[in-house]
């Protein structure tokens, strides 16, 4: 079941679960993605063997997207 999960204090919080089915439960998940983008994190989808990718739109296909915050410093 594809998964929006967010990096937090906690370790992660899942924030949205679909299915390729479940139309009304992607863009509820959408629109939680947008809103994290608006609240200052990054979305990255996982494309295994630990390479991500930043997104701007939550792709329906996706497996797992995290919101990170972005890295301090520089």
């Amino acid at each position: 079941m594809p998964r929006l999960l967010r990096m937090d204090a906690s370790g992660h919080s899942t924030l949205a679960e679909w299915t390729r089915e479940d139309e009304p439960a992607f863009e509820a998940a959408a629109e939680e993605f947008r809103e994290q983008l608006e609240s200052g994190y990054i979305g990255v989808l996982d494309q295994g063997g630990g390479e991500a990718l930043q997104i701007r739109e939550l792709p329906h296909d996706a497996e797992l997207v995290i919101m990170r915050r972005p890295i301090a410093g520089g």
